[in-house]
């Protein structure tokens, strides 16, 4: 059934549905960021939903110890918590169309839950301060003492600590705890959030910082001056880890069509617009166009991404225990 024609479908369920059920979200999205695409799902549709906003790690946990009684019918997050929930049998399979909607770049193998919106990882500078040549070509020179003192990383950020899991993937259990010491021996500056990292390279305490793409545009337009830049490392370079939010089904939904209805809203015109326009991610889907400011960017992320399928960045919990091992958490 093509995608247009489920959306259809959906909409003509929700009419029986509309004033007398309530959709339940579980959502590890920032309300600040996200609230404004449900009021208006809910405006569009009629149907009430509740949200409950937390951390992934708390949401994860909330619905294993909930089991069979979880009231959740929607867990919205990030690519980790989806993969960790489908390997626990939490989330049902989806009709196939959601997955088809999804651009074939980024899709993932698991067929229990889709991809929203795509961010990627990137390397942030000051050019005030950083050359040409000091640019790295791959995330792994970082630990070089030429960058002695002037990295920025954010081990207790839930971003970084999905792109160390594929570093992980990547390069070895052993490569990934070197490099992780590598950097601490650095003098690595940590910092708690990526937007603690990019106000410390325009404050002039770092030269790089390791973090997500999106940040940088969110600061430029509050002010277009902002005083940092950034790149993407070498095609295949672990440095450029694809990262996602994403949306799943819970098993024991109790509303499973407006469940339906949400993750189609998610990857239809109206979500998808708002992820790119609002927040300055990329579209999950192929006919909604990036940000005019995100095409540049867009246009090298097929080339440059590593072969990591979305779905096998699951393991946080041995991403923690290496941090931990290293003394950086």
């Amino acid at each position: 059934m093509p995608f247009l024609r489920l959306v259809l479908v959906l909409v003509l369920g929700l009419g029986a549905l509309a004033g007398a059920q309530e959709l339940v979200v579980y959502c590890a999205r920032s309300r600040a960021l996200v609230e404004p695409l449900i009021l208006r799902f809910q405006e569009e549709t009629g149907l009430r939903v509740h949200v409950r906003y937390g951390t992934q790690a708390e949401l994860v946990a909330l619905l294993l110890e909930e089991g069979a009684r979880s009231p959740a019918d929607v867990f919205w997050g990030y690519e980790a918590s989806l993969a960790t929930l489908a390997r626990r049998g939490l989330l049902q399979e989806l009709p196939a169309e959601f997955r088809e909607r999804v651009a074939p770049a980024y899709r993932v193998g698991d067929e229990r839950w889709v991809p929203t919106s795509i961010r990627v990882r990137v390397l942030a500078y000051a050019p005030a301060r950083v050359t040409p040549a000091e640019l790295p070509a791959s995330v792994l020179e970082l630990g070089d003492p030429r960058y002695r003192g002037r990295v920025g990383w954010a081990p207790p950020n839930a971003g970084f600590q999905t792109f160390l899991t594929g570093l992980r993937l990547l390069v070895g259990e052993e490569g990934a705890q070197a490099w992780v010491e590598a950097l601490r021996q650095n003098q690595a500056q940590p910092y708690p959030n990526n937007i603690a990292l990019l106000q410390a390279l325009a404050a002039g305490e770092i030269d790089f910082a390791l973090t997500n793409h999106y940040y940088l545009y969110r600061f430029r337009a509050a002010d277009p001056a902002f005083p940092v830049e950034q790149i993407l490392f070498a095609p295949g370079d672990p440095g450029n880890l694809l990262l996602a939010s994403g949306a799943g089904i819970v098993r024991t939904a109790r509303n499973p069509v407006a469940a339906q209805a949400f993750l189609a809203f998610l990857l239809g015109e109206a979500g998808q617009t708002f992820f790119t326009h609002d927040l300055f991610e990329f579209p999950a889907v192929e006919d909604v166009s990036p940000h005019p400011a995100l095409a540049p960017l867009a246009e090298e992320l097929a080339a440059r991404r590593p072969a990591v399928d979305l779905g096998d960045l699951w393991d946080l919990p041995g991403t923690l225990e290496l941090l931990r091992r290293a003394g950086v958490l």
